[in-house]
């Protein structure tokens, strides 16, 4: 019988091993036979991490091939095995990155949260600005109607420091992912029809607005 620990010391190095035939294979570990007490080698190959057994005594066998005197299976290389230091090491960086991600994660989340509220909220200061607008002339100076514009200066100063900012339309360029073009051809804004806003730099509605070119103003005046 094979002295199992003779050859693990001596021939048998754990390691990267070619097959007479060409393909590569790292040699793991012996194992024993359950059934006949057989040594078996574990070994692993390269091409596609498959794992295989193969009796101890056809590993270190020699054979003829092409005429020669070969190994079934020659010593190439020591593996490159990697310590507990590196291990360590490496399953630490893991760590510390699932702690970032983590991180990111919850501060995305936080930051978007809002979205859905916003959704409600937004028309009440949209409705608040129109009914401003609308007002005549004479009529906003009037003591409540500062009172409005007061609470919608808060309103402005509240979701800014949230992060919302509305999308500044008339007089510029189109931009389709900003704006919606209800009405009109051309690349400049002319009239905003529903104010748009982000969301720390993301789009939660888009203004819809009336495009026009400056051949539309040159053929009214003509």
């Amino acid at each position: 019988m094979i002295n199992l620990n003779n050859y693990y010391m001596k021939d048998l190095k754990k390691g990267i091993y070619q097959h007479y035939k060409g393909a590569e294979y790292e040699f793991l570990q012996i194992a024993e036979s359950e059934n006949d007490k057989e040594a078996l080698v574990i070994y692993r190959a390269l091409k596609d991490n498959r794992l295989w057994a193969r009796p101890l005594s056809q590993w270190v066998e020699e054979l003829e091939y092409k005429g020669k005197k070969v190994n079934r299976f020659k010593f190439i290389k020591e593996s490159e095995e990697e310590g507990y230091e590196a291990r360590y090491k490496r399953a630490l960086a893991d760590y510390q990155n699932l702690l970032k991600n983590s991180v990111k994660e919850k501060q995305e989340f936080i930051k978007f949260a809002l979205n859905d509220f916003l959704q409600e909220i937004l028309p009440v200061y949209d409705h608040l600005k129109m009914s401003l607008h609308s007002l005549p002339e004479i009529e906003k100076e009037n003591a409540w109607v500062k009172g409005v514009e007061y609470v919608l200066k808060q309103f402005k100063t509240v979701l800014n420091d949230k992060g919302v900012k509305e999308i500044i339309t008339v007089g510029e360029k189109f931009d389709h992912n900003l704006m919606d073009a209800i009405e009109g051809e051309g690349e400049t804004v002319v009239t905003e029809i529903m104010p748009g806003y982000t969301l720390n730099g993301r789009v939660i509605r888009a203004a819809k607005v009336k495009v026009s070119s400056g051949e539309d103003k040159n053929n009214k005046n003509n």
